[in-house]
């Protein structure tokens, strides 16, 4: 089982909103997921990101690969190097 730490949108038709969540890769990306770690509101000036730092690396630790995007957002939140 492929776990990814990824986004799922939210939020209405040309007004993004997303949830950070883990997930299984096989999931569909609006899909199941097995825990919300976060938010991400990149419509807001600066973009609102808002990520439990935590649970984030408790996940990343046990295997869970973040997608370019999430990867982007830890970095710029400092939660990973």
């Amino acid at each position: 089982m492929a776990v990814k730490i990824r986004l799922k949108r939210m939020g209405a038709k040309k007004a993004p909103f997303y949830r950070v969540v883990v997930a299984d890769s096989r999931y569909p990306r609006d899909g199941r997921f097995i825990e919300e770690i976060g938010t991400y509101n990149p419509l807001t000036d600066p973009a609102d990101v808002k990520i439990d730092a935590e649970a984030a690396k408790k996940w990343i630790a046990n295997g869970a690969q973040p997608t370019d995007t999430v990867r982007a957002l830890l970095k710029k939140n400092g939660i990973i190097g």
